[in-house]
């Protein structure tokens, strides 16, 4: 056991006759840690760009409540009176009438 852990931490292992076999896996861990590095970093890109959008929707979601309350402000019939009465213009005080239109069929 002691020397097989000696034999590892020196190196023999890579430069034994049958170390061909010792590189491939070497190699191919090597090539799984990458891949793996480079989804996680690939995953946390995607959070952030996921963080950054609903900021944005938050932020729309705030400028459109505000525009539709302004909108609600601005149609209520009080602030149209007011506007038309700078311009010269009053409700009037008889209340409109029904036309009916009969067909000619």
């Amino acid at each position: 056991m002691k020397k097989s852990i000696n034999s590892i931490l020196r190196g023999k292992i890579l430069i034994s006759d049958d170390s061909f076999k010792n590189w491939r896996l070497i190699l191919f861990l090597s090539f799984l840690a990458v891949i793996m590095i480079a989804s996680s970093h690939s995953a946390d890109r995607k959070v952030y760009k996921i963080a950054k959008l609903n900021e944005d929707v938050k932020e729309l979601r705030s400028a459109f409540v505000e525009g539709r309350s302004k909108l609600m402000k601005l149609k209520m019939e009080s602030s149209v009176i007011k506007k038309l009465a700078d311009k010269g213009l009053s409700p009037s005080e008889i209340p409109p009438k029904k036309i009916k239109v009969k067909s000619q069929n």
